[in-house]
């Protein structure tokens, strides 16, 4: 399983005059970590909200942005506080007849007083709000997991045609390896001619020479290791269920510690030359693993 962690998602779904609007977006991460923004009335539901992406979700930097509209008849009401009002009412009288004055207390007066009509929200159910949002929020997940796979499928791709570059660039090194002693024997044969300035030589201090020589420049094991490192890279990014970013990222470790030894032990122009395109094939590979699931 090859997903990208870089995507989008959103889900809507509306029941009983509710109605949820869920957006997801995520971008790499090393761990998981979430980023949860949902109403203040609605808090309760974080957890929740928590526990249901991270079935699906395993590593990335994710944000989750939550709205609810309510249009349901029976959201709110109007409660009069009859205390407050008798007090109103009995304090109103009680100016009139100190002062003398008209009595003009009505029910549009009395209502205009402070806190003697009361607007309440009526308390949710919270199954039923859960049941709403996570409709919207399976939606937002698939939407968002969707993008995740075809980014992931673009980038295995790119990878599997980086592992096939390496792959030749390997051949040659394994084809070049041996003319290296070959010309190495050739030279040091030479040198010692024009040293001796003779034809006749000892062979076998040659034969010696040559044989050290090609023991510490050997590259035999670090290119059959590295040739099992992309067979292991190729059946990674095949079909799996679990995420694979964690498993890639190690074993581009262990695929540039072959490289640098190979490197290391390069004294050959040419087979340098293809050690440095090797290292060039890997960063990209390192980059683009970077952002693998």
């Amino acid at each position: 399983m090859v997903r990208s962690m870089t995507g989008f998602g959103r889900g809507t779904y509306s029941e009983q005059g509710k109605e949820f609007t869920v957006e997801i977006k995520s971008v790499n991460h090393r761990y998981i970590d979430f980023y949860i923004k949902l109403p203040r009335q609605i808090a309760f539901l974080e957890e929740r909200v928590r526990e249901i992406v991270s079935k699906s979700l395993y590593r990335g930097k994710v944000d989750i942005f939550i709205s609810l509209e309510d249009r349901s008849e029976d959201s709110k009401s109007v409660t009069l506080d009859e205390a407050l009002a008798d007090a109103y009412i009995q304090a109103v009288e009680k100016l009139r007849d100190k002062y003398n004055l008209v009595d003009d207390i009505s029910v549009a007066l009395v209502s205009r007083f402070p806190d003697v009509l009361r607007i309440e929200k009526t308390e949710d159910d919270e199954e039923q709000l859960w049941k709403v949002l996570s409709c919207a929020l399976e939606t937002a997940v698939s939407s968002l997991i969707q993008m995740r796979e075809k980014e992931g499928n673009e980038l295995r791709a790119s990878l599997l045609q980086k592992a096939d570059i390496m792959q030749d660039i390997i051949s040659k090194i394994s084809d070049r390896s041996p003319e290296v002693v070959l010309e190495y024997k050739q030279k040091l044969e030479s040198r010692i001619r024009d040293l001796l300035n003779q034809q006749t030589i000892d062979e076998n201090r040659i034969a010696m020479e040559v044989a050290i020589f090609a023991d510490k420049c050997s590259i035999d094991e670090e290119l059959v290791r590295l040739g099992s490192h992309l067979i292991q890279l190729r059946e990674i990014l095949g079909i799996q269920k679990q995420p694979v970013g964690r498993k890639l990222d190690f074993l581009v470790q262990e695929i540039n510690r072959e490289i640098n030894t190979i490197g290391s032990k390069s004294n050959d122009i040419l087979i340098t030359k293809n050690v440095l395109e090797l290292k060039s094939e890997t960063e990209k590979i390192r980059e683009q693993i970077q952002n693998i699931e």
